[in-house]
Order: structure tokens, then sequence, then C-alpha cells
């Protein structure tokens, strides 16, 4: 009887691993389209993508045309609080409950490395389009990672060589306390030394700050000529604003390392004026951008930040990717988009490479003074447009261990 009993577990154990199988296989054949978004919804980052990204994302979905393979597209979203914990736990339930077929990823480097995690344990595209940590395509690459909009290499080959260039040759950084912060401070620091500036000191402030004051008092002492700011969002307007209070923006430069079209908006150009900053997009760029920009404004009231509009090309990209293999599993769409050209309202020639890099032009802009500005967002002038790979660096100098050497 015991031996018996025995034998209906087991059985029942493997028609029940049998049954999640089944279930697993049956979401993929059914090539239902889910398409998730997980980014900072509430708090330092909302407004770089947030409910933005939102309706980015809607507006691409309406511009497919609402289906794929014969069935209506599903769109879910989610606040990850920037807690990486939050972000890979909904990513993981969403693949297992919800059917998941894409994943967006916001702002926040810690957040999205550990929801790359996810994204080779569950085999779901993961398009980290907000946070810039260049080692999601590097030691924490993953066959399902895409790194859409720039990273910490793009960013420091832009705006840290057009500061030494100009003349700024001893650099302070202001760094944000965690993955991203030390990844882009890092990154800016080999530009610099490289272009044969030094590095004079830095100092750590913990995410959502308030008080820039004694960390500008240090950059103040430190005999610098430029104070790096590697940070982002509110945390890189209220540095800004706090550095021209204190009179440092007189005696050092600002460098933005990374910022946004919503933070020069917020900042006004009083204060943001003649500041250098790399981007990947910007509304102002050719008539297509303009005509999306124009667009996005209509239903939002906002120009798109650079992640916006990387959200709306990022979605489209993956969605003709599906039309192309003719199904949603991950690993004939992956190599669908590992064979795409990207010619859209965002990139020209972009393409994505073997370690997940999309690799495109980006732009160093300075920042225009009221008097040059001809009208509300019209805020950046176009100082360098740096090719794909001077850009993102060449794919012989990734560390991702998928990049045959």
């Amino acid at each position: 009887m015991k031996k018996l009993t025995i034998e209906m577990m087991l059985s029942a154990a493997v028609i029940a691993l049998g049954a999640l199988a089944s279930n697993g296989a049956a979401r993929a054949a059914n090539d239902q389209v889910v398409i998730g978004d997980i980014d900072d919804m509430s708090a330092v980052y909302a407004d770089v993508i947030g409910q933005g990204g939102v309706e980015a994302v809607k507006m691409a979905i309406d511009d497919f045309g609402g289906s794929a393979l014969g069935k209506p597209i599903t769109f879910i979203s989610a606040d990850h609080q920037n807690k990486p914990d939050i972000g890979a736990s909904k990513y993981r339930e969403w693949a297992d409950q919800s059917g998941l077929t894409m994943l967006l990823g916001g702002s926040n480097t810690g957040v999205s490395l550990a929801m790359a995690k996810v994204a080779g344990e569950k085999k779901v595209p993961f398009f980290a389009v907000g946070a810039a940590g260049s080692s999601l395509t590097n030691k924490d690459c993953t066959p399902y990672t895409v790194h859409y909009s720039y990273d910490t290499t793009s960013l420091a080959n832009g705006t840290a060589s057009a500061m030494v260039q100009a003349g700024g040759k001893k650099w302070f950084f202001l760094t944000a306390d965690y993955a991203f912060g030390t990844q882009l401070q890092e990154a800016a620091t080999k530009v610099v030394e490289k272009s044969g500036g030094t590095v004079v000191g830095s100092v750590r402030v913990p995410l959502g700050t308030t008080d820039f004051s004694s960390f500008l008092l240090q950059a103040q002492g430190s005999g610098g000529d430029v104070v790096g700011l590697a940070n982002a969002g509110t945390d890189f307007v209220n540095s800004l604003k706090s550095a021209n209070e204190f009179g440092i923006s007189a005696t050092m430069k600002p460098a933005a390392l990374l910022a946004f079209i919503s933070d020069i908006h917020a900042l006004g150009l009083n204060t943001a004026k003649g500041l250098y900053l790399t981007t990947g997009w910007y509304w102002d760029l050719n008539d297509t951008t303009r005509t999306f920009g124009k667009r996005y404004f209509a239903k939002t009231g906002k120009m798109p930040t650079m992640n916006q509009a990387g959200y709306y090309s990022a979605t489209l990209t993956y969605l003709n990717a599906v039309k192309a293999a003719g199904t949603t599993e991950s690993d004939k769409v992956m190599a669908e988009l590992h064979k795409a050209k990207i010619n859209d309202m965002f990139a020209k020639d972009g393409y994505i490479r073997d370690d997940g890099v999309m690799v495109h032009e980006m732009y160093v802009m300075q920042v225009k003074t009221p008097e040059e500005s001809k009208a509300p967002w019209d805020y950046y002038k176009l100082v360098k447009t740096l090719p794909g790979e001077e850009a993102f660096g060449p794919l012989s100098d990734s560390t991702c261990p998928l990049v045959k050497k």
C-alpha cells in the first residue's frame, strides 16, 4: 500500500510538471503579444520615462495597428520604486502568469541588472531603455537583453570628451551612490584621463538627496575646474540648482553626464545655459523627429525625452521582429532583432550587435541661452555627431561572454 502511494505521488508530480511545461508551451504557441513596462513611476526618475513612456508605448502599439499575429496586443506596466527586488519579482510574475513576451525596462541600472538575470532565466526579451550601466551588455549580458538608447560608455565618450577639449582638465565627481553612478564615473574617468585630464576627487551621493550643500563644498575645495554630475533625474536638477546657488558654477564648469530635456525644462535656460550633454535623440534634429515630437506633445503637453522616444522605437522594433519571425518564440524573435536595420524616428541604420547594444548615432549638445532659444522646448544646439561605433566603442572591447573573440 505504501509503495503504491509513493508511485501515485510520483505520478502526480510528473503530471503536474508536465502541466506546467504545457502551460509554458501553450503561451508560446498562443502567440499573444504581451508587452510589459517596469519603471520608476513616482520618484526621482519619473519624469525621464514614467507615465510619458506609457503613452509612447501606446502610440507605438496604435501605429502598428493594435494587433500582432492576428491577436490584440496586451500592455501592462508597474512601478519598481527603484528597488531591484520589486523589479525582478514583477518580471518573473509576468513571465510565469501573464504570458509576457517582451519587457521594457525603465530608469535605474540596479533594477535593470536584477531584471536582466530574470531575462536570462525566463528567456523573455528585455529592452533596457532607461538604465545607463554598460555592464548590461558586458559582464552582465544575456542572450535576451537589448540595451537600446544609450549607455555609460556613449555618454562619457560624448560629454567628458567635449568638456576636456573645451579646457576642463581637472574633474571632481558628484556620483549617485549605486551601480549607475559608479559605472558612469568609471567611464568618464577613462575618457578624461585618456584625453590628458585628471580626477582630483569624488563623493558618493545617496539617491533622492535634496540637500547637496556638503557635497558641493567638497567639490569647491577640491581644486577642480569641472564638477562631473554622475547622476540623473531630479538628483541632477537639484545638484545643478544648488551649484548655481552656491556660486560654484562660476568657478567650476558643470558637466551633465546624463541629462534629459525634461531636466532642462525644469531648470530653465538661465540656469542650464551653456551646459554640455550627450543624447541619443532630440525632438528638433530633423523633420522625422519633429513630426514625432509634435504628435507626442499633442498627447502629453510635453516634448519627449530621449528615453520616451526610445520606448516608442523599441516597441515598434520588437513588434516588427515578431512580424518577421511569425511567432513570439523568443529565440526566433531575437534572431530577427539581430538581423534588423533600425530606421525610424529614433535611429538611422541602427543595429543590435552580439553583446546586445543597439548601435546608433549619439549627439553632443550644448544648452542654448534664453536669447538663442526661439520657442518653447527649443533648448539644444548640436555640437557634434558621434558615429555609432565611436560612441559605443567597438565590439572587440566588449567583455560579454556571448561575443566570439
